[in-house]
């Protein structure tokens, strides 16, 4: 079945791209928060800070993470660090997460007997 040939093939790529890193550093709902605020604008450590209760410590550490996973880039300006979404790796990420859903929700079309 081609479908599954595609979802191997994907699978594949998701591990070449060292995928663990990646899936980690989405896992933590604090992460995620990060890359919902940087989807916005480019954001200093101190004014995202501004919008977490946790220490500076702890969201270095996150954004070391997130910078690990390729998620986040940062760029220099004057004395301090921007942080903003790489948005080449998220745009590929969404896109496979929607290509699997489509895919598995039109397997189970198919298993179910229905047509797509």
């Amino acid at each position: 079945m081609p479908e599954r040939l595609i979802v191997i093939r994907y699978l594949d790529n998701l591990l070449y791209m060292n995928a663990q890193p990646l899936f980690q550093a989405l896992a933590d709902p604090s992460r995620r928060q990060i890359l919902r605020i940087l989807e916005k604008e480019p954001f200093s450590v101190g004014d995202l800070a501004r919008h977490f209760t946790f220490s500076l410590a702890s969201l270095s550490h996150h954004l070391s993470i997130l910078r690990s996973a390729d998620l986040v880039r940062t760029e220099r300006r004057g004395q301090q660090i921007f942080y903003f979404l790489n948005t080449s790796i998220t745009e590929d990420l969404y896109r496979l997460i929607i290509e699997l859903l489509e895919i598995t929700s039109g397997e189970s079309a198919i298993t179910s007997g229905e047509s797509r």
